[in-house]
């Protein structure tokens, strides 16, 4: 076993190097791109002519450099008799050459080159004229290398990087035109008088952004679309301070719900498009980047994903990617849309497309972030708990009533004082002066353990390139900390784009993108949160000394073998602990493309990505949580033999998992449009390929123990093992365990497209896949997936003449989608084992059982939209409607353990599922001029989704109280609480409808009719309705934008009271200011509904907290156990049910871009600053009691989201 230890951490140092290459690999691409574009910005022309005309000349010079030639015509018309040879010289050279004696001289900006008159006499000069401005874009950006020409002459110059001009005009009055590719081009009349420098704001062609979809496979022109496609610019839903890309989708995606249940540093959000699809298979929709699925990091278990409580702070498959370097964002919803990616896409497709390069000189940008994010405070209304001298005084109201505090509780407060007092310990004096310090001490656990935490981002990139080869590269850095102390997260990513056109046949495109991540966070054990929440703060952190204060505790934190007490503070456990994750990533994409035809394209795509993570989790040795183990102090020697009950006698805990994944792509397609008809009306179109996909998945775990890692990191050896015989017993058995999984995958795809005019379009879209996962029968190995939609243009068939009218289209879709576990299979899988002392051979077990009848999950979806717009486009409505049903769901069932069955449950096809909803959207410009603009946009979409077939999983009570349960006629996530009557009169005890007077109803009964008979179906965790309102208002270089979001028809509970103190009220626990207005004599049940609190003295304590149907006696042992003890039950009833809705504050912006006539003098050509906010405000149910909606009160208080304020500094050179 040493020397496995020593060969596996031997391999660390290579992880840690193997982690550079992508950072290594890329900036010696950027280098050698570099240098490539170095040499074709100075290229060499060669040319011989005999008697040539002028324009013959400089035709031959474009075809050899991609410059640009703007001249009068009437000027050269004397120069059509050129003689001249020339060999590898460079353009001036040649241009000298060409006009030597013409009387002509020329002036190069840029990649153009105006040829024009020598002005010689006064009297020439008087008649010209001098322009000069800049010109930008709607958002004050400039743009350089615009085309600026005199209308009638080849007369003209370019913009500058800057966006500048400045043009000497023969004349006194005529007419500029300003041009540039993807932006409206622009004529602006001139005269004599126009001596001011001119400004002029270029607007984006509609087509692009507005009027194209990226599906991943190909571009879609969205006048033609038939598919259910929602598409954004990055830079429009992006706000600064934003670590990923996912977080933007809040409030901005019709029919997409995102949920973050945890303000955790890295906690990835929880993403829903058109509801939930599947039962227990993966709810996450598929990430797609430039045409590319992308993988997670981890692999994280599909239980885990789908659990509303469990906070991912690894991240996703999109969390290394920076988003300043993302372009744009299209969320595919329908089964049209999402045809194409097979299997995989039954929950919806994300597709992310990366930023381009853009034609001209090289355009360097910076990018600063700096975000500070508020902690959590007692003075939040969300907080409602004790203070020092409320909890002080709450020990002492329950010592007057004689109540019993639990004997192995920590002696601190004012119980421990009281007990030292009582114990001899101490004298009056003493006791009252430990209580004055206790009721003034005061300790902010939230200051102590929480911060308000400083991040920062860093993106450098620079874009440029020519006609032939465009280039996109960008370095980031991203240093976020945490709000809880300690946790931090660092990324670092880097990407090159290349887009390369070889020939007007041949083009490239060629990504390189990597990414870094080190996180750290706290040991799951020590959940700071729920320490600072229901820690008293009548105990110190520190001692008056300075030191820190300890107090002897059982357990804290998990289970005690010993069940003895030994010394705590969380600061200790917290510098005594880590938690790391360290991982890379590194991604190439490769696509060819090749116009064999003018109407016939081939391309050939690869993709291939590597991914490696090392996670380590350790314990010191000087940790309350190892001195559990070890059943001794820091200081002490384990106690030896048996009795001693020693697990770990020295050193710490290293928890390690290394894991590596490489996957890749490899697709072939064609794509056929022809355009035909006497009016080239007609437009067809067929797409088809094959694609391979393939993934390896390698991972090894392992716990080692006596680990001193402030010694060198050093493990203890030479260790007595009999004298530890417990220790002995962990070191017999296998603590290592390996993975390696392999994937592979065919697929054939094909897309059929009809469209006559801008009348109407038909789509059909086919897939299948094909993999021995999908069952032994080979009808059943490849499932045909397939979509039929259409778009009718209803304005050009019948409203051609209602000019009010701009657009008025419907589309409607209908397909079938599927899906198969990844972890079923056909076949008996076996787990090879080693020798078996009992019987000296290999065993082996039964990992998986073969699974041959399992069928496809098929999801079947109807899909209608309206798109709707108005006044020139000024007013725009989208509704869309939609159908799903999802057959044979994936159900768990549990089945005999003779069977030989990995824990005892077996996958079948058991269930139904639909998911009926809409969605309407409504988009406005009520202010459109020259210095101000107001956008608006709202969306409001609800999804209803119901459970149709009885499912035949087996599910525990918790199930039904935490909404996981799937229960027929109900929607998913919905979940029961018990039904409370009100509080017993005699004693206070909570009262609920549990049949307890009429237990023979119960006998025999499901648990599933049980709970319904028993209890109150409260709602469900997810919300029905979600929607947002965005705006923005810009005035000349000013703009502000708020965005708010809000969801309707879900359901919380509140924090428990009493599970703190069920087991009694313990000293070092804090107490909910509920407990104020607690039932305390007969008669408070009239003006409360807060349950007394027991003391174990009284004759009812040990009676609550047993349920009847949790005893087993001959006269209710039929009757199945639906409840532990009434304090479990109240804080489980539905009394403690509240509405979940809120309106939330999603960012608030505030941007500036200086005048870019400041900026001449400087060498910056666009500089913008802005101040913004993020959940800002959350206005919610006043039940709640300032409870945030995300800390639903299923599990143990978490870190909400918290507001954060960010202030962006973005700078063009």
């Amino acid at each position: 076993m040493k020397k496995k230890r020593r060969k596996y951490f031997g391999n660390l140092p290579k992880y840690r190097i193997f982690k550079l290459k992508p950072f290594i690999f890329l900036i010696l691409s950027v280098f050698y791109f570099g240098q490539l574009f170095g040499q074709r910005d100075n290229p060499k022309i060669t040319f011989n002519f005999q008697r040539a005309p002028f324009f013959k000349v400089i035709e031959n010079i474009r075809q050899q450099i991609p410059y640009e030639f703007v001249f009068n015509s009437e000027d050269v018309r004397s120069l059509n008799n050129i003689t001249l040879s020339l060999k590898e010289v460079t353009l001036q050279q040649a241009l000298d050459a060409l006009l030597e004696g013409s009387g002509m001289e020329y002036v190069i900006e840029q990649k153009t080159v105006v040829i024009k008159k020598k002005v010689n006499s006064p009297s020439e000069k008087s008649k010209s004229i001098l322009l000069k401005g800049f010109v930008t874009d709607r958002q004050k950006h400039p743009l350089p290398g615009v085309t600026v020409k005199l209308i009638d002459m080849m007369l003209g110059t370019s913009t500058n990087h800057k966006g500048y001009f400045s043009i000497q005009l023969p004349l006194e009055r005529g007419t500029l035109e300003f041009s540039f590719i993807g932006y409206v081009s622009q004529k602006v009349n001139f005269t004599e008088r126009t001596t001011d420098t001119l400004r002029i704001v270029m607007e984006e062609l509609i087509v692009g952004m507005e009027e194209v979809v990226v599906t991943g496979y190909q571009k879609v022109d969205k006048r033609r679309s038939t598919s259910a496609i929602t598409s954004v610019k990055a830079s429009d839903v992006l706000v600064p301070g934003m670590s990923s890309i996912d977080q933007a989708l809040e409030g901005r995606i019709p029919e997409l719900m995102l949920i973050t249940n945890s303000g955790e540093v890295g906690a990835t959000p929880r993403i829903r498009v058109r509801g939930t699809s599947t039962l227990i298979g993966n709810r996450e929709p598929l990430w797609v980047l430039d045409g590319f699925i992308m993988h997670d990091p981890v692999n994280v278990s599909v239980e885990d994903l789908n659990n509303p409580d469990y906070i991912n702070i690894v991240g996703n498959a999109i969390a290394g990617i920076n988003p300043q370097d993302i372009d744009r964002i299209d969320v595919l919803k329908d089964a049209s849309a999402t045809a194409l990616y097979g299997t995989k896409a039954a929950n919806g497709v994300i597709v992310v497309t990366t930023k381009k390069g853009s034609i001209g000189p090289a355009r360097f940008s910076y990018n600063h972030t700096s975000k500070l994010t508020r902690r959590p405070r007692y003075s939040d209304r969300s907080i409602n708990l004790m203070d020092s001298r409320e909890r002080v005084q709450f020990g002492k109201e329950l010592s007057d009533l004689h109540y019993q505090f639990p004997s192995n509780m920590p002696k601190v407060g004012y119980e421990g004082a009281l007990y030292r007092y009582y114990s001899g310990l101490t004298d009056y004096a003493g006791f009252k002066q430990e209580v004055l310090r206790y009721e003034t001490v005061n300790t902010d656990w939230f200051d102590i353990l929480t911060q308000d935490a400083y991040s920062h981002d860093h993106t450098f990139g620079v874009s440029g390139g020519s006609e032939s080869m465009r280039y996109y590269v960008s370095l980031g850095a991203n240093f976020e900390d945490g709000v809880s102390k300690t946790t931090k997260t660092e990324r670092y990513t880097a990407m090159v784009n290349l887009d390369i056109n070889f020939s007007p046949k041949i083009r490239a495109n060629f990504s390189l993108n990597g990414n870094i991540q080190r996180k750290n966070h706290l040991m799951p054990d020590i959940d700071a949160m729920d320490y600072a929440y229901n820690t008293s703060r009548a105990i110190p952190c520190y001692d008056e000394d300075g030191s820190l204060f300890y107090y002897d505790a059982i357990g804290y934190g998990g289970s005690n073998v010993s069940h003895k007490q030994f010394r705590y503070n969380i600061l200790n456990e917290i510098r005594n602990s880590s938690n790391d994750y360290r991982g890379s990533t590194l991604g190439a994409n490769l696509t060819l493309r090749y116009n064999i035809l003018e109407d016939l394209e081939l391309s050939v795509a690869g993709n291939y990505m590597h991914s490696s993570t090392l996670q380590e989790q350790w314990w010191g040795e000087k940790s309350h949580y190892i001195a559990r183990l070890k059943n001794a102090e820091y200081e002490e020697l384990g106690k030896t033999g048996d009795a001693g009950n020693c697990i770990l006698p020295y050193g710490g805990i290293l928890n390690t998992n290394n894991s590596e994944q490489d996957s890749y792509t490899f697709r072939t397609q064609v794509e056929y449009r022809k355009m035909f008809g006497e009016n080239q009306q007609h437009l067809a179109s067929v797409m088809g390929g094959f694609e391979l996909n393939g993934s390896t998945s390698r991972s090894i775990a392992d716990e080692n123990r006596g680990f001193v890692k402030e010694r060198g990191l050093q493990f203890i050896d030479n260790v007595n093992l009999e004298d530890y015989p417990h220790y002995q017993t962990w070191i017999n058995k296998n603590h290592r365990s390996l993975l390696h999984g392999i994937n592979h995958e065919i697929s054939g795809y094909l897309t059929l497209s009809y469209s006559y005019k801008d009348y109407f379009t038909l789509n059909a879209n086919g897939r299948f896949d094909a993999s021995n996962k999908f069952g032994s029968r080979s009808n059943e190995k490849f499932l045909p997936i397939w979509s039929v939609s259409g778009m009718w243009n209803l304005k050009e068939t019948f409203m051609k003449h209602a000019d009010f009218i701009s657009n008025m289209r419907l589309r409607t879709s209908y397909g079938i989608q599927g899906n198969m576990l990844e972890d079923q299979s056909p076949n008996l899988i076996l787990r090879q084992g080693t020798i078996n002392p009992m019987y000296n051979e290999n065993i082996s077990t039964v990992a998986r059982y073969p699974n041959p009848n399992l069928k496809w999950e098929e999801t079947r979806q109807f899909n209608v939209e309206l798109d709707l717009s108005f006044l020139d486009n000024r007013i725009g409505i989208n509704g869309t409607l939609y159908l799903k049903k999802t057959e044979d769901c994936f159900t768990t069932v549990q089945v005999s353990s003779v069977n030989g069955v990995p824990g005892h449950s077996y996958v079948m096809n058991g269930g139904n599922l639909e998911n009926n909803g809409y969605s309407v959207g409504l988009s406005g410009v009520p202010v459109k001029t020259r210095d101000w603009q107001w956008n608006l946009y709202t969306y409001f979409s609800g999804n209803l989704n119901k459970v149709r077939s009885q499912t035949v999983e087996k599910y525990t009570i918790d199930s039904y109280l935490n909404g996981t349960a799937l229960v027929d006629g109900e929607a998913v996530s919905s979940f029961y609480s018990y039904r409370f009557l009100g509080l017993n009169p005699a004693n206070g005890v909570p009262v609920f409808n549990d049949y307890a007077d009429r237990m023979h109803l119960l006998e025999d009964r499901e648990l599933e009719d049980i709970v319904l008979m028993t209890m109150e179906k409260s709602g469900q965790r997810d919300p029905i309705f979600t929607g947002s309102l965005s705006t923005s208002l810009t005035y000349k270089s000013l703009s502000l934008s708020v965005n708010m979001s809000y969801s309707l028809g879900s359901k919380v509970r509140l924090f428990s009271l009493y599970e703190p103190i069920l087991n009694g009220v313990s000293a070092e626990k804090n107490i909910r200011k509920e407990f104020v207005n607690r039932w305390m004599a007969p008669g408070d049940e009239l003006n409360t509904n807060v349950p007394v609190i027991l003391s174990p003295s009284d004759p009812d304590y040990f009676s609550s907290l047993v349920h009847f149907s949790s005893v087993t006696s001959s006269d209710i042992s039929h009757i199945q156990q639906f409840a532990n003890s009434v304090w479990d039950m109240y804080d489980k009833s539905d009394i403690r049910v509240v509405s979940g809705n809120y309106l939330k504050c999603s960012s608030l912006s505030l941007r500036y871009t200086l005048n870019t006539e400041w900026l001449r003098k400087t060498p910056f050509s666009n500089v913008q600053l802005s101040l913004n906010s993020m959940n800002l405000f959350t206005v919610s149910a006043k039940a709640l009691k300032g409870q945030d909606p995300s800390q639903a009160g299923f599990a143990k208080p978490n870190l909400s989201v918290r507001p954060s304020y960010t202030f962006q500094l973005n700078v063009t050179f």
